[in-house]
């Protein structure tokens, strides 16, 4: 069984992944995307490899990779199609709504007036967000018709394709945290909670983390967020309604996970090294056996 571990810069998580294969003995090959060359029509030495497992930070890389490699018939962790799903926010509202799964309402509109009655038809406040992104960049709240106007003049004047796609999600009046749960092979593993007084509560915005005891109900509605996706690895990020219970607000097919290991006394990067392994060792066996 032989697995590679692609990358574009080696995070403390990429580093943290390599310890947990080492020390469970498995042969893994990191190797940094950015020097990679592919040729569509010949998998060449990625044959050898019964797996792979992506961990670029770079989005734009990842999907290229995961784009040859599953074409050249390579198993990637997580699939190209979760890797879309999970990467653009309308995407996921899509997915999410296909499966039942409860989210905030959102409506979506291509225009600067369209986008005006879109903010509106949702109600103020409304969160105006990039529909691709992450680390609650470009994330606005927008509390009353003055700013709807303003934030989206400015971003039709940016002028980027991204910033043409007005994504209007309702505000949940979620208390002062929302909740992570990180899932590996279908199986929710650890729960968080991110604390913060701003009302975005990404620890890459200064929210703080404490371990969350995983309940039923965390359970079945991470799970089937990871199912709706179709994801190997997801972490699922949720608000608490006071009306509606838990709502699922985004998912990450790259998560980080290096301040979530002693604060939930979970292993992340164990589980996530034995469930690669688990899958190139499923397809090795499958391979013999058809030989």
């Amino acid at each position: 069984m032989r697995l590679a571990m692609t990358y574009t810069r080696l995070r403390t998580e990429e580093r943290l992944l390599l310890d947990a294969f080492e020390g469970q003995g498995i042969d893994v090959d990191p190797i940094d995307l950015r020097s990679a060359v592919f040729d569509p029509a010949d998998a060449g030495d990625w044959r050898r490899y019964d797996a792979v497992l992506d961990r670029s930070v770079s989005l734009t890389a990842t999907l290229t990779a995961v784009r040859v490699l599953e074409g050249l018939g390579v198993r990637c962790i997580n699939p190209l199609s979760a890797v879309e799903a999970c990467s653009d926010k309308l995407a996921t509202t899509i997915a999410l709504l296909r499966a039942g799964v409860p989210t905030p309402a959102v409506r979506v509109a291509t225009g600067v007036e369209s986008g005006l009655v879109a903010i509106e038809a949702i109600g103020y406040p409304a969160v105006l967000k990039p529909t691709v992104g992450s680390w609650g960049r470009l994330v606005a709240r927008v509390n009353d018709r003055d700013a709807a106007e303003a934030l989206l003049e400015h971003r039709a004047t940016l002028g980027s394709a991204q910033q043409g796609v007005f994504y209007v999600q309702e505000h949940i009046d979620k208390p002062d945290r929302d909740i992570r749960v990180f899932v590996v092979g279908g199986e929710p593993v650890a729960a968080i909670v991110r604390h913060s007084a701003h009302w975005v509560t990404n620890t890459a915005r200064g929210a703080t983390a404490e371990g969350l005891e995983l309940t039923d109900a965390l359970r079945s509605i991470a799970r089937r967020s990871a199912k709706a996706v179709g994801a190997d690895l997801v972490a699922v990020d949720l608000l608490e309604c006071p009306r509606r219970g838990l709502l699922v607000n985004e998912l990450n097919h790259s998560m980080e996970f290096r301040n979530s290991i002693t604060t939930t006394g979970v292993d992340i990067p164990g589980l996530i090294a034995r469930y690669a392994a688990s899958i190139a060792d499923t397809l090795r066996a499958r391979e013999a056996a058809s030989a």
